[in-house]
């Protein structure tokens, strides 16, 4: 993706004929242009070489965001300063969705662009006929010196950069060489990615090149080898794919997808998760994205249509399954990926299934071993791989990786199997079970298949450790975490709701997605209005915008463990109820039935509830506020007893209260 399409010093462009800019700016369009485009690009370059005239540094019109597939008006270099505009020509008024939008771009920078992290960023909204806005006054500055979005209706646009520039005094000089220089390492949202790839774009293009970016890479290469060693000679083989929380597997899950998925070649790859909040919510992005996009070309495309496309590439695993039941031919897709494929199911939980909702009595396989039968009506090749999270089982019946390597001993004797080389790890409860596979034709052990580095936080990889670490009740590493984090990654405690969801409103910027969520078992949390038996739409509440009430931002629906796995918000409010308690030795684990707590005593829904917490406390991107409840001495379903050793303990690793 082309940085920019048209860039030059401030001295250059001033003397540079409108025409001529304009010419580059066409020729290096990628979509439809109409008269529009071209009218706006023309008030641009002459709105700029009025206002430009005393400066110096350097301009790039339509500067890419490839994160967001999108390009920015214009950006300026001006001494160290980055000036980030937005054009809204024939707009008459500066719209707030405008305004997230100038401050999206410049978030990205600050955030994803390596020589932007510690310079001023502004980002200016330009409406041609909005109405004057008063100088008076300081411009807004965050501590990460991002600005406040500045509007403006573009007359008086060079006293107001001469403004901004004197208010932040003696500034060092980066040169535009050394600006550029800058490596772009974004960490996109799976939703992001999955647009992003789906659009054409590569995995360099919206990944980072550190050692998580790295590792991406890697991977997916061994993946892509697998596949194309398969095709050419012939067989068929399961690849286990691991992964700390937030590494990035499914992102390597859709990377692969779209690579193999060729209609002019045969080549079908398919996407599938028994996730269905997440599948539902890429689905609905994807199609919304795809009918966008061909809108930019000037064609007209029907949703429905899209979604037809999409689903091809996408699926529910029991739509899979069902569709595999009606029709016995081989499937179209020669690579099946699983998401989250411990959370497969074991042969009693499908057995039980088949026989209640699918009329199916004499059903006697498990979900793993029905999914590789599938494939394996293949003739000729096929391949199956299993992106494998750890501690991420949350379900009854939910198989975990033993079952895959049981089918394969018992059903697929001549599948080839690779493995990545920590699946033996406790988290993965594999150990046990590779036993089985000592003295098996064909197995190998790959270090290359797996991902150790989360980015699911750009600001801060050690999230998922110091989460873990909180959950094994290994205090002293959890501080030692903690303190890591400060300054870079806010982790904040409170007992009051409001301030948590005023903490949350205060510290999110442009569209960084806010929310609540809880255990699935926070029966307890209805004074708060909180109640975890209305299960709001995922698609509407991961994609509606802030002003719609179905949507995260309005903080009155909340979502589970079930709803978010899988997904991850910028910002967000994890509230604790009784279920799952600080005690003495051990966390104490607990269902509300009727009228009282019950303990829950089976290892196996003790293992599901710890799990579910580990979710929770894993979604955000850049920070969250932890909300543990006071009780209420007069309810015995809410003693305070129930809830205060669980805030004395996070309290005690020394995570910041808020006043």
């Amino acid at each position: 993706m082309k940085r920019s399409y048209y860039a030059a010093q401030i001295s250059d462009f001033l003397k540079e004929d409108p025409d001529r800019i304009l010419g580059l700016l066409v020729q290096s369009n990628e979509f439809a242009l109409e008269s529009n485009q071209k009218d706006a690009w023309n008030y641009q370059i002459a709105n700029l070489h009025e206002s430009l005239r005393f400066l110096e540094g350097k301009i790039y019109f339509e500067y890419a965001i490839p994160r967001m597939g999108k390009r920015v008006d214009v950006v300026l270099l001006v001494q160290s300063v980055v000036f980030v505009l937005e054009y809204k020509v024939g707009e008459t008024h500066y719209p707030s969705h405008a305004q997230d939008q100038v401050t999206d771009y410049a978030l990205d920078l600050k955030n994803f662009h390596e020589t932007s992290h510690d310079q001023y960023i502004v980002p200016i909204l330009i409406a041609s006929n909005g109405p004057e806005i008063a100088e008076e006054g300081s411009v807004r500055i965050y501590k990460d010196k991002l600005l406040c979005p500045v509007c403006s209706n573009g007359k008086r646009l060079d006293r107001l950069i001469h403004k901004i520039l004197e208010s932040l005094g003696d500034l060092p000089k980066v040169t535009p060489l050394e600006w550029e220089k800058g490596s772009y390492r974004p960490t996109p949202t799976i939703i992001e990615a999955a647009m992003a790839l789906y659009g054409g774009h590569s995995v360099a293009d919206i990944s980072r090149s550190d050692a998580s970016g790295e590792e991406l890479h890697r991977t997916t290469r061994t993946i892509s080898e697998l596949i194309a060693r398969a095709k050419a000679e012939s067989f068929k083989a399961i690849c286990f794919v691991t992964g700390v929380p937030g590494a990035g597997k499914t992102l390597i899950g859709l990377n692969v997808a779209t690579q193999h998925f060729d209609k002019k070649n045969d080549m079908y790859s398919v996407f599938l998760s028994g996730n269905g909040p997440l599948v539902k919510v890429l689905q609905e992005a994807l199609a919304r994205d795809k009918v966008a996009r061909e809108k930019l070309q000037g064609k007209k495309y029907k949703k429905r249509d899209a979604y037809s496309e999409v689903k091809m590439f996408v699926q529910n695993v029991h739509h899979y399954r069902d569709e595999c039941l009606r029709d016995a031919k081989p499937p179209v897709d020669h690579v099946a990926l699983f998401d989250e494929a411990q959370r497969a199911w074991n042969l009693e939980q499908t057995s039980n299934f088949m026989q209640r909702k699918k009329g199916q009595p004499n059903f006697n396989q498990s979900e793993p071993e029905f999914l590789l039968s599938c494939i394996d009506r293949h003739q000729d090749w096929g391949i199956v791989v299993c992106l494998v999270g750890g501690g991420q089982e949350i379900n009854t019946g939910e198989a975990g990786i033993s079952e895959w390597v049981e089918a394969l001993n018992r059903a697929f004797p001549d599948w080839r199997i690779y493995i990545s080389d920590r699946l033996q790890d406790e988290e993965f409860g594999a150990g046990k079970v590779l036993e089985q596979l000592k003295g098996r034709p064909h197995v190998e052990y790959d270090s290359r298949l797996h991902l150790s580095v989360s980015m699911r936080s750009y600001r801060a990889e050690n999230v998922s450790q110091l989460v873990k670490q909180i959950l094994d009740r290994n205090e002293e590493d959890a501080r030692e975490s903690l303190a890591k984090l400060q300054g870079f990654y806010p982790i904040v405690l409170t007992r009051d709701m409001d301030k948590a969801k005023n903490w949350l409103r205060e510290n999110a910027r442009g569209t960084e997605r806010i929310g609540v969520v809880v255990s699935s078992k926070a029966i307890r949390l209805k004074p708060l209005a909180i109640d975890v038996r209305f299960k709001p739409d995922p698609v509407h509440w991961f994609l509606a915008g802030k002003k719609d009430i179905r949507s995260s931002y309005y903080l009155e629906d909340v979502a589970t463990e079930f709803d978010i796995q899988g997904l991850e918000l910028d910002w967000a409010c994890v509230t604790w109820d009784a279920d799952f308690r600080y005690g003495s030795e051990t966390w104490s684990h607990h269902l509300f039935r009727g009228e009282k707590w019950l303990k829950i005593r089976k290892a196996e829904r003790q293992v599901y509830l710890k799990n579910a917490y580990r979710v929770l406390l894993t979604r955000a991107r850049q920070g969250m506020v932890i909300v543990v409840p006071e009780g209420n001495p007069d309810d015995p379903t809410r003693l305070p007893k129930f809830y205060n050793p669980t805030f004395n303990y996070l309290y005690g690793l020394k995570i910041q209260v808020l006043d």
